[in-house]
């Protein structure tokens, strides 16, 4: 190129042509673990007896818990509190108490035992019980099959494209992903509610159907 009477040197890339082909994969997986949370609140003028009685309550849960084939690892504390508790009167502030709350979050493996855990909390002093899911432990085998599914599916619409286009395809220049996160839990739908002696007075619901694992693939190819 002559540029002011000098000759310059001058390179231009030039973008190869390309199509962008998605394809989809899903897979149906079962639930196989179930999450929830127990929990425990007290409240006592006592602070020190108020405490007491709440570790007491949940040392009971987990060695009950423990006796019911619940590892340990899948025990796990996730909240932990005191408060006090005023009343209100004539505009004056009073101390009524303290409250201790503690949660656990239980992973049960067995699916079949989880009515008799739930059940077995509620009489051994757990007066939360709740946030009940249905869920998979591991989902990564299923989502490398769902992605196998979508590239070998993206790749077959791209050579049925090419032959329609007339146009042949090189080399993949570019590969984009999404979704494949895990599958949605299923949240039981009952109201946990405690009847006598501490008894769960709603029944506890099974999982049902399957949960799906979607993964989408976006291939781009050089043509020519």
């Amino acid at each position: 190129v002559k540029i002011n009477g000098e000759w310059r040197g001058y390179n231009r890339t030039i973008s190869p042509n390309t199509i962008t082909i998605s394809g989809e994969g899903k897979v149906l997986v079962k639930p196989d673990i179930a999450v929830v949370n127990i929990g425990v609140i007290k409240e006592d003028v006592d602070l020190a007896k108020v405490q007491q009685n709440a570790a007491e309550i949940m040392g009971n849960l987990t060695k009950f818990l423990k006796d019911n084939k619940v590892d340990e690892k899948d025990i796990k504390t996730t909240s932990y509190s005191i408060s006090p508790r005023y009343d209100y009167k004539e505009g004056e502030q009073k101390l009524r108490g303290y409250e201790v709350f503690q949660n656990l979050e239980v992973k049960i493996r067995d699916l079949g035992k989880v009515g008799a855990i739930l059940s077995g909390a509620a009489s051994r002093g757990a007066n939360q019980v709740g946030s009940l899911t249905f869920s998979v432990d591991d989902p990564k085998k299923a989502k490398d099959e769902a992605r196998a599914m979508a590239i070998k599916e993206a790749k077959e619409k791209a050579d049925n494209l090419s032959k329609n286009l007339g146009v042949s395809l090189k080399k993949i220049i570019s590969y984009g992903e999404s979704g494949g996160g895990g599958p949605q839990p299923f949240y039981a739908q009952a109201d946990f509610g405690f009847g006598k002696g501490g008894a769960l007075s709603a029944p506890v619901p099974a999982p049902s159907g399957e949960n799906e694992i979607i993964v989408t693939v976006n291939l781009t190819y050089e043509i020519k």
